[in-house]
């Protein structure tokens, strides 16, 4: 029997508009984005259907935005599909915590609250530190990592084969992207980020991040979820907490994560939430593996009936 997992879209995957044609589509969509607005005690739905994209592409808007997009595609496929089974989650990033969600380890609220709490922490850093971030194309992670040591800058995220992220101080990220091109990089581009995620100057949102998990109830997970700093699924529940902390200035191992499902015999996939990144990442990872995504009303429809 085919084993399938679901996996959650990370920080990046936001657009005005997200969600929206689901809201109109389905009353039980809408209800969730009404207990979200209602959770937070402000209107993030406006924000995730109307923009401005200034508004929403704030890490404090962005990270529950995509959070709560990816949980109303995860329940209305549930609801679509009711012979849905899932063996594993993992989400990329902040896409962790919707994962961990999805498989029981922490209620919607909780998940949502903290999402919401991550990003303001993360934009606090941000706006303390002088930092950036840039995709090196076609360059493989060895040499990619002698980069990183020479320009001092750190591996961000290892998404897919020939696709990887640096992060570091913004001036240290220009001479990286140089050095890149010299190695031999078909492209070196810088992204337009707040600031440099998944590095060390991240480290002050930790303690902020560790204080505000404690007053989220963590449960036993139903299903495995992978984590990224670890490339394996969460060890038990006095784990998730310092892992989730970790990540926050530790590389995103997504490559590796996806090999490890694929030798656990995982062949479906279902990407849940606003664009279709994960699915592109799949498909240079192992073309052979079944992708689904459900990220709008049209999406929804054609991964319900390939399921059915």
């Amino acid at each position: 029997m085919s084993k399938t997992a679901l996996l959650f879209a990370g920080q990046g995957a936001q657009v005005v508009g997200m969600g929206k044609d689901l809201a109109v589509a389905f009353p039980s969509a809408k209800s969730w984005f009404d207990r979200a607005n209602a959770a937070l005690g402000y209107d993030l739905t406006s924000i995730c259907f109307d923009g401005p994209e200034a508004e929403l592409t704030k890490t404090e808007n962005a990270q529950p935005g995509i959070f709560l997009v990816s949980w109303v595609a995860y329940q209305l496929l549930k609801e679509r599909v009711a012979a849905l089974q899932f063996q594993a989650t993992a989400g990329l990033s902040l896409g962790e915590f919707t994962a961990l969600t999805a498989a029981g380890a922490m209620s919607f609220e909780d998940g949502l609250r903290v999402v919401r709490q991550r990003g303001r922490f993360m934009q606090e850093a941000c706006d303390v530190t002088k930092g950036g971030m840039a995709a090196v194309i076609g360059l493989e992670e060895a040499p990619t990592r002698e980069v990183c040591a020479e320009a001092g800058v750190v591996l961000a995220n290892l998404n897919c084969p020939g696709q990887i992220v640096i992060s570091g101080e913004a001036d240290k990220i220009t001479k990286a992207c140089e050095l890149a091109k010299v190695k031999g990089a078909k492209r070196a581009i810088p992204l337009v980020v707040a600031g440099a995620y998944h590095s060390p100057l991240m480290a002050s949102a930790q303690p902020k991040l560790r204080t505000e998990l404690l007053n989220v109830k963590f449960s036993a997970t139903r299903v495995p979820v992978v984590s990224n700093v670890t490339a394996r699924p969460h060890a038990g529940l006095g784990e998730m907490s310092t892992r989730l902390v970790e990540q926050v200035t530790s590389s995103v191992r997504w490559e590796e994560s996806m090999r490890y499902l694929l030798a656990q015999g995982f062949t479906r996939f279902i990407e849940l939430g606003p664009g279709a990144a994960l699915s592109g990442f799949m498909k240079r990872i192992d073309k052979t593996a079944q992708m689904f995504n459900v990220a709008d009303a049209a999406s929804l429809e054609a991964t319900v009936k390939a399921l059915s």
